[in-house]
C-alpha cells in the first residue's frame, strides 16, 4: 500500500498520507499547513500471529526491569508493548511517553495520605 510518512520542519509532527500518484506528493502538513516538509522511513510490518504476539507478551522476563513508579520504565515498558503488538498509536502517545520519560520517580516523601 502507498502510505509514506513525512516529517514537518517547522512542527516536528510526523504526517502520514496515502500517495497514489508518486508525483502528487503531499503538499503541506496536516497540523501547521507548512510546506517544508521531509520523506522519513516508515515503519514496517513483520508477519506474527496473535498468540505468538500474546505469548510475546506474557514472558516474564519481560517485566524484569519494570519498576511501576518509575514513569521512565513505564514508558519503556509500553513502548515494548506498542512495539509488540505493531501498532502505531499516534503522535499523542509518542509525546506521553517522552514526557513521562523525562519526569523523575515519585519518592516516598511526596505521596500524601
Amino acid at each position: 500500500m502507498p502510505i509514506y510518512e513525512y516529517r514537518c520542519c517547522e512542527c516536528q509532527k510526523r504526517n502520514t498520507f496515502l500517495v497514489l500518484t508518486p508525483s502528487r506528493a503531499p503538499q503541506e502538513c496536516r497540523y501547521c499547513r507548512s510546506t517544508n516538509l521531509e520523506r522519513i522511513m516508515s515503519r514496517f510490518a513483520s508477519p506474527k500471529s496473535e498468540e505468538a504476539r500474546m505469548e510475546t507478551l506474557a514472558d516474564p522476563s519481560r517485566f524484569g526491569d519494570l519498576d511501576e513508579n518509575d514513569p521512565k520504565s513505564m514508558a519503556r515498558f509500553m513502548k515494548k508493548m506498542g512495539e509488540e503488538m505493531g501498532e502505531d498509536l499516534g503522535d499523542d502517545f509518542d509525546e506521553a511517553l517522552e514526557e513521562m520519560e523525562g519526569s523523575e520517580p515519585e519518592s516516598a516523601d511526596s505521596e500524601v495520605d
